[in-house]
Parts: C-alpha cells; structure tokens; sequence
C-alpha cells in the first residue's frame, strides 16, 4: 500500500472530499469524475497512475448505474460510437504509456480549462448531428478517455446533437462511460498496470468516497437540475486547470 501511505493524514482527506465531490458529479451527470478530481490528485498522486486509478473506481460507478437505467439506453447511438471509441483508446493509451509526465501535467490543465470554459460559454449545436459524425466524436473521445480519464464531455456534445429526449442523453451517457472505462481498464490490465498492487489499494481504500458520492448525487437530482449544479462544478474545474497549468510554469 505504498502510495496509500505515502499520503499523510490532511493530504488523504483531500483526496478522499475530493473523490467524494467527483462521484456526486458522477450520480448526477454520468461522467466528470476525473475532471473534478485529477487537478487536485495531481498533487498529491503521481501522474501515470491517476487515470488507471480513476478508470478503475469509474468502471464500478458506471456500473452502479448502468445496472439501474441501462436498459433505456439508445443503443443504436452505442453501436455508432462504441468501435471508434476503442480505436480512440488505444491511440491514447499508447501516448499516455510513453509520454512526460511534465507535459501530461500542462496538458491536463489546458484539458480541463478548455471544457470548462466549453461548459460556461453555453454553446449548444446548432443544428442535428448526422451518424457519420460518431466516427470522428468517437474517436476523439478514446484518445481524450485514455489520456486523461474522461471522454464524456466529447460524446456530450455528440448525443446532445442526436437525441431530444434530455432523460435518454443523460442515460445513454451513463452507459457509454461504463464501456469507455471497461476499455481503459482492460487496456491497462493487459500493459501490466494494475500488477502494481499499491494502485489497487489504494483505489480500495478510496472506494466508500466513491459509494458515497454515487449515493448523494442520486439523491442530490431530487432536489435541484443538472445544469444548476453543473455550472458551479463548472467554476472549481477552471480554478483547478488554471492551478494546475501555473503550477507546470513556476
């Protein structure tokens, strides 16, 4: 449990409120764990094992959820997106296994900054997405889920141009996170990744965060709209990109 240890007592607490804030994200959104957390695990966490560590805890979140609203899915828009997304994946997994830290580190803030700013600007398509572009938003979001843990702000933009019904998007989103993080824990597991055991306690003694935040971002829906809660979300991921980028300059 080598890095579990390595945090001292007011450094897991951080990390633990934020694993718990990011998975409140989740339960709301169905997706946005590692956008909410990587910023500030980054700090504490070395860079390479952060997204296996959140693809790991990600994989049993989505499937929390994907086991209650699965079955509402669009699945004709899985099918589009599900093979260019693994294409994706793996073009990112090999970049993430062989880049510099230092530069996944500038590169996660400008990451984070950009979507961010993305969400507050609330820019919308303007009008409907045909089925080719799932190759493209497909792709792109495999190398961005493998890169740096989350492609779904990627297939968002996609399914809020195919689908009207705001439940099915929320819903299909969901089960799209479920496969991309079954993809990355699986490439991850076959590079030897998860041989690294101190990874996997650590992930363990994250988990109750996790459980819990998936808990009171259900409960959470009853009481105020996605977009409200979002937008405040949205506010903490900018302050942390910009952290993390003057961090990579000073």
């Amino acid at each position: 449990m080598e890095e579990a240890l390595s945090l001292g007592g007011s450094s897991y607490a951080v990390v633990f409120a934020t694993l718990l804030g990011a998975y409140v994200i989740f339960g709301i959104a169905g997706f946005g764990s590692a956008l909410i957390a990587s910023p500030v695990l980054a700090l504490y966490i070395p860079i390479a094992k952060i997204v296996p560590l959140l693809a790991l805890m990600d994989l049993c979140a989505a499937c929390i959820n994907v086991s209650r609203d699965g079955r509402k899915a669009d699945w004709r828009e899985l099918r589009r997106l599900v093979p260019m997304m693994v294409l994706g994946s793996l073009v990112g997994a090999a970049i993430l296994l062989t880049a510099r830290p230092e530069g996944l580190l500038l590169a996660l803030g400008l990451f984070v900054v950009g979507y961010a700013l993305y969400s507050l600007s609330g820019l919308k398509p303007q009008r409907r997405f045909g089925p080719a572009t799932a190759i493209p938003f497909g792709g792109v979001g495999g190398v961005f889920s493998a890169l740096f843990g989350s492609g779904g702000f990627i297939y968002a933009i996609y399914l809020s141009g195919r689908l009207d019904s705001k439940d099915a998007l929320r819903i299909t989103q969901t089960t799209l996170i479920g496969l991309s993080t079954l993809t990355r824990v699986v490439l991850f597991a076959l590079a030897g990744v998860y041989l690294d055991t101190s990874l996997l306690w650590l992930a363990l003694s994250l988990a109750p965060g996790m459980v819990l935040g998936i808990t009171l971002g259900r409960r959470m829906t009853l009481r105020m709209s996605r977009e409200q809660f979002l937008r405040v979300i949205n506010l903490v991921v900018l302050g942390s990109g910009i952290v993390l980028i003057l961090r990579y300059c000073l």
